[in-house]
C-alpha cells in the first residue's frame, strides 16, 4: 500500500507563490508517472500537471506557464512551484499517478488565494 502526504499550502495573496511537496512512501517499486490534482468546492477534481518516469512534464491550459512540476526520485517526492497565484487556482491540492489504477488519496493540502 502506497501512503501520499501533501504539504505546502497556504493562504496567498493574486500574484504571490507557494511551493508544494508530495512524498509518496510504502509499498513502492520502480519510478511511476506522477500528477498533481486540485478540487475547488463544488468542482470536479481536475489534473493540473503531470511528470512522467524520464521527466516529461503536461499541464493544464489554465496553469500553463505559471505552475511547474518536479520530481525527485530519490526521496520518492514531487513538487509543484505554483508562481502568479490566481484567485481560480484556490482548491485542495493532491498527488496522486495520473492515469491507471490510482492508489488512494492523501489528505490533500489547501491553496487559498485571496486579497
Amino acid at each position: 500500500q502506497v501512503q501520499l502526504v501533501e504539504s505546502g499550502g497556504g493562504l496567498v495573496q493574486p500574484g504571490g507563490s507557494l511551493r508544494l511537496s508530495c512524498a509518496a512512501s510504502g509499498r513502492i517499486s520502480g519510478i511511476y508517472a506522477m500528477g498533481w490534482y486540485r478540487q475547488a468546492p463544488g468542482k470536479q477534481r481536475e489534473l493540473v500537471a503531470d511528470i512522467s518516469r524520464s521527466g516529461w512534464t503536461n499541464y493544464a491550459d489554465t496553469v500553463k506557464g505559471r505552475f511547474t512540476i518536479s520530481r525527485d526520485n530519490a526521496k520518492n517526492t514531487i513538487y509543484l512551484q505554483m508562481n502568479d497565484l490566481k484567485p481560480e487556482d484556490t482548491a485542495v491540492y493532491y498527488c496522486n499517478r495520473p492515469a491507471g489504477p490510482l492508489w488512494g488519496w492523501g489528505q490533500g493540502t489547501q491553496v487559498s488565494v485571496s486579497s
